[in-house]
């Protein structure tokens, strides 16, 4: 059994009851919107929300597409989000055009990352655009970005598990864990 690098803040079981209820508001929205045979995207930003996309899917009674993005924005061993934002490590999807867009992530933090998807996704002029985090911690944003589903809000502390990762590491935690650390940082 893989021990816990620090104390749990949100354990497995009220992250399958959240996503749960989570995906059941976002399919009423999405059936509202878009309707039985509406075109529905989900653009997933990797590799953070891989565990909470995966589950949330599941719950998505819906026809729908995937459309992934690879975003970095925490190199290597870094606790804070790199100075010039986030970079995008992957194609964003360009057929997005009249389709209802969700984009799923695991963390809104400085804002960045969800602020440049958003412009990139809008632009594209889809019929709507939606924005889930897993988490939206509790902290100043360089830019300011509107949510229309948040599983959890948290305290402005360094998190890993349930896909969100330290240096690479222990995205494979079933909970939500405060990594501690010498200068208790944000990410």
């Amino acid at each position: 059994m893989l021990s816990s690098p620090g104390r749990i803040l949100i354990d497995r079981d009220r992250i399958a009851a959240r996503v749960a209820e989570l995906g059941a508001v976002i399919a009423a929205d999405l059936l509202a919107s878009a309707g039985p045979g509406g075109r529905v995207v989900l653009v997933p930003i990797l590799t953070g929300s891989i565990v909470f996309v995966a589950d949330l899917i599941r719950r998505l009674p819906l026809k729908l597409s995937l459309g992934v993005v690879a975003v970095s924005s925490y190199p290597g061993a870094a606790i804070r989000s790199q100075p010039g934002g986030a970079a995008i490590r992957g194609d964003v999807p360009t057929d997005l055009g009249g389709k209802h867009v969700l984009i799923v992530d695991d963390i809104l933090d400085s804002g960045r990352t969800l602020g440049l998807m958003r412009r990139l996704i809008d632009a594209q002029r889809p019929a709507s655009l939606r924005v889930c985090v897993l988490l939206r911690k509790n902290c100043p944003r360089v830019e300011e970005v509107a949510v229309d589903y948040a599983g959890f809000d948290i305290p402005d502390v360094f998190v890993v598990g349930y896909g969100l990762d330290f240096d690479g590491f222990h995205r494979n935690l079933p909970d939500i864990i405060e990594l501690p650390t010498p200068a208790s940082p944000t990410r």
